[in-house]
């Protein structure tokens, strides 16, 4: 029988990442499926086995309503941010 390892942790940032690293599921799942990059590819960028990207990938599915609270934290916290930093009137964070 094959010996089953855990790939994804939650006691690391307050979200799942990959165990053992901190690299969000959510930034895995963002890289795949938003940046349309292949698996193998992020892999590499990130260090990772391919396997653990594929668990992140899995994980992200298993977990849609999770994932949904973690990009309203994440927007959450942008706007805190973008309301404390003093900036003059005439300049926007895009420009």
């Amino acid at each position: 029988m094959a010996q089953q390892t855990t790939r994804i942790s939650e006691d690391l940032l307050d979200e799942p990442h990959i165990a053992g690293r901190r690299i969000p599921v959510l930034t895995i799942a963002e890289r795949v499926e938003g940046r349309d990059l292949d698996a193998a590819t992020v892999a590499e960028r990130h260090d990772l086995d391919v396997a653990d990207v594929y668990a992140a990938l899995l994980y992200f599915h298993e977990h849609p309503e999770e994932f949904e609270a973690v990009r309203r934290e994440r927007e959450a916290v942008m706007a805190d941010v973008e309301v404390d930093i003093d900036r003059p009137e005439d300049v926007s964070p895009g420009t």
